[in-house]
């Protein structure tokens, strides 16, 4: 296969699924990561495409989440946040009736569930557009008062709907961790995660090593045995202990699960 047949089918593909991921285009289309990088590198440079670390989407269906303050933050640490939400998306089985909160950190992670036949749980708007326009999964939006600077919902109505839902696995993040437990920084967003674990048969929090250590103004849930942790970096030994009294699981990235992109 020539470049330029490559090229040509990764950019009929990107623009048929909005979407993909650097291991999907470099086994469907018989090339190398970096060879994909660089196809990927020449049709941002011609408008075509948005490069994200670990894969593009096409432009146009960039808009609605480029309006939200958490994407801005996901330019930071992002190879990080990029090798924790592989680690959580692989989890993740066909079938599976998933629950997805808002924030950098799942947004990657929804991106990577894209091509999975799921049933999605979300009070995101960035997460809902998103397989609005791409993938497989079956989407389901709660209902609630905006939280302007996330996209997500918030609110009675939202926490109702989850007290009448049951989820196989709820993928969420927060703004902080200590021995305590998970914190988060609005007792709303609190709130509705709280309601989120106890509609899960399980939970996963997707963390990077920036949250270790910061306790915000809401404990979230202490850890507790239905719970995973992944994250980059190993935290401090006491919530490490922390983590393993409660039954809890912790997940590291290591250096396999990082892409450069």
């Amino acid at each position: 296969m020539t470049n330029k047949q490559r090229t040509d089918l990764i950019e009929s593909f990107i623009r048929e699924h909005k979407y993909a991921d650097l291991h999907t285009l470099a086994a469907r289309f018989d090339g190398s990561l970096s060879t994909v990088r660089r196809v990927l590198d020449h049709l941002e440079a011609r408008g075509i495409v948005r490069r994200h670390h670990g894969g593009a989407s096409l432009v146009e269906n960039d808009a609605l989440a480029q309006e939200y303050d958490f994407l801005a933050r996901n330019q930071r640490q992002p190879d990080e946040k990029y090798a924790i939400a592989r680690l959580i998306a692989d989890q993740v089985e066909h079938g599976m009736t998933v629950i997805l909160d808002g924030g950098s950190t799942t947004y990657t992670v929804a991106r990577l569930l894209a091509q999975k036949r799921l049933q999605v749980i979300t009070n995101s708007l960035p997460i809902a557009g998103l397989f609005g326009e791409i993938g497989a999964a079956d989407t389901t939006v709660t209902g609630g008062s905006i939280y302007r600077r996330l996209g997500v919902l918030v609110g009675p109505l939202c926490e109702q709907f989850f007290e009448q839902t049951h989820a196989d696995l709820a993928i969420l993040g927060g703004t902080g961790v200590t021995e305590e437990g998970i914190w988060n920084h609005n007792p709303l967003l609190a709130s509705g995660q709280r309601k989120m674990i106890a509609a899960s048969e399980r939970t996963i929090f997707g963390l990077d090593n920036s949250k270790f250590g910061r306790r915000a103004q809401t404990l979230t849930s202490p850890f507790a045995a239905r719970h995973t942790i992944v994250t980059d970096t190993r935290p401090t030994a006491t919530v490490t202990r922390a983590i393993s009294a409660s039954g809890a699981k912790l997940i590291l990235a290591g250096p396999e699960d990082f892409i450069r992109a």
